[in-house]
């Protein structure tokens, strides 16, 4: 059997102990490490399941599934997914691979930012299509995920922003060359996307399009859902674009319209009401 396991936002504990009983008894297991990260490490990980655990990276997971997937017809194979292995990613591709080499495959889910994110107090049936912000560069500078947030404000919707992450990436002369070197991670912050929404305001203002979205709209700032240092912060776009709210990972959303109720509760964490207060998962 391959399984799928979710392993949760926060840290080890986070796994279910139905996942936990099965990584135990599985004859190799892989950490998926390039769409999220656990606020522990991987030797954190080892230490509080008693296994080792293979890294699977881009390449291995894209380009070397075969090697994932060998013997897992005749032993359990376990991949473990930060978060639920269907939720902000999917691995659909390995799992189409498993059955067509008749391999069986088990998920166990477990929470991703999917759904934790109403702990911001907005309610998950307001929230239509998510998108995904990338870190732009000098010469590639999209803005299609601004369309994306447009469609689900005429909605009155609102929009959960998964920001980028980069993991094992090569800078365009060593991808070029061959050589296998690595830039540095990066994360983007809910500073980050809000500056980068702003300048998209910006231009669409400047061509003379019908705004979807202003300096002014109400967005919420989330930092490492799930984890005891979780951070939430409401706001404007403007105000989002200079506050900090520290470590990975972030995670924004664009509001639509807003319930009474989800304004009472975007208070709790609004700069209009304390500037640039934040609070944490030990406040409630």
């Amino acid at each position: 059997m391959l399984y799928f396991i979710g392993l949760g936002l926060g840290d080890a504990k986070d796994i279910t102990v139905k996942g936990l009983e099965i990584v135990k008894q599985c004859s190799r297991v892989y950490l998926e490490a390039y769409t999220s990260i656990l606020t522990v490490g991987k030797d954190a990980l080892e230490d509080y399941y008693g296994r080792e655990l293979i890294l699977a990276d881009r390449d291995m997971v894209e380009q070397e599934a075969d090697e994932i997937l060998k013997g897992a017809d005749v032993s359990d194979v376990a991949f473990l997914v930060v978060g639920d292995p269907f939720g902000a990613t999917t691995h659909s591709d390995l799992v189409l691979r498993a059955v067509n080499a008749g391999i069986q495959y088990r998920v166990i889910h477990n929470a991703s930012i999917m759904n934790a994110v109403g702990c911001c107090g907005l309610q998950l049936y307001n929230f239509g299509e998510t998108v995904s912000i990338v870190f732009w560069t000098d010469t590639w500078r999209p803005e299609s995920f601004y369309d994306k947030i447009k469609k689900n404000r005429d909605l009155g919707m609102h929009t959960l922003c998964l920001l980028d992450i980069k993991v094992k990436e090569q800078s365009m002369e060593n991808l070029m060359r061959g050589r296998k070197i690595y830039e540095p991670p990066r994360f983007m912050t809910v500073s980050q996307a809000a500056e980068q929404l702003l300048e998209i305001v910006q231009n669409r203002r400047e061509r003379g399009d019908d705004l979807a979205i202003s300096e002014e709209t109400i967005c919420v700032g989330l930092a490492r859902v799930g984890a005891e240092d979780q951070v939430i912060l409401a706001g404007t776009l403007r105000q989002l674009a200079s506050c900090d709210l520290g470590g990975p990972l972030h995670s924004m959303i664009v509001t639509g319209h807003l319930h009474p109720l989800e304004v009472d509760m975007l208070q709790i964490g609004c700069p209009g009401r304390n500037p640039c207060i934040k609070y944490s998962y030990q406040d409630g």
